[in-house]
């Protein structure tokens, strides 16, 4: 099962990659990934897509996420997250139109849909 570090455009480690599931650091499922390298929080809405240098990005100004996607299977568990990873590779400059979720929209990476959430009532 292959792994890979996913960055923020500071080079600080946001998650890891195995197979098609995104996790936070913390080892909580955060968000899957299909096969075009489209990027969906745990519910199945639209986050942004996998750059090479692996961050998760997003246009600014999104016109159409599209359609809810199924989830994958929610994972049984808490995945174990190694000590350390890689440094983070050199990373480009991002256009205007174009954002790090890590930095600028990380609550479209939760660990739970929070609509299920309790009221604190």
């Amino acid at each position: 099962m292959p792994q890979f570090p996913l960055y923020s455009s500071r080079g600080e480690w946001k998650g890891m990659l195995v197979d098609n599931l995104i996790y936070s650091p913390q080892g909580e499922w955060i968000g899957w990934m299909d096969r075009d390298r489209k990027i969906f929080s745990v519910v199945g809405d639209y986050v942004g897509w996998l750059n090479k240098d692996f961050r998760v990005l997003r246009k600014r100004v999104v016109e159409q996420s599209g359609p809810r996607r199924s989830p994958p299977a929610r994972p049984p568990e808490r995945m174990r997250m190694p000590v350390n990873v890689p440094l983070a590779p050199l990373m480009a400059e991002l256009t205007f139109d174009t954002i790090d979720v890590f930095e600028d929209m990380p609550e479209l990476l939760n660990p739970f849909d929070l609509d299920q959430l309790p009221d604190i009532d």
